[in-house]
């Protein structure tokens, strides 16, 4: 897992909505897409959308165009493999 991907995972323990996880860090919102398509990917954290209760399946194409609107949160795997670092 990258320094970023931790730090992105380190923020999701309980939702969080993709503005308030870009005011958190200072990364650009590049980086942040790319920290969170390598922790779906990897199945770390998942997609919250369009409210904070509906779990969104992860599709690369519809991800890169709409990340800024989803709320994202940390799996139970996602959290055993950061505290296990």
């Amino acid at each position: 897992m990258s320094d970023n991907e931790f730090d992105i995972l380190d923020e999701l323990y309980f939702v969080v909505a993709y503005s308030d996880l870009r005011s958190s860090l200072a990364f650009s919102d590049e980086d942040i897409c790319e920290g969170l398509k390598s922790l779906l990917e990897k199945g770390y954290i998942k997609i919250l959308y369009p409210d904070q209760d509906t779990e969104q399946d992860y599709n690369q194409e519809a991800f890169e165009k709409h990340y800024k609107d989803y709320y994202y949160l940390a799996t139970k795997s996602g959290l055993v493999v950061h505290n296990s670092i």
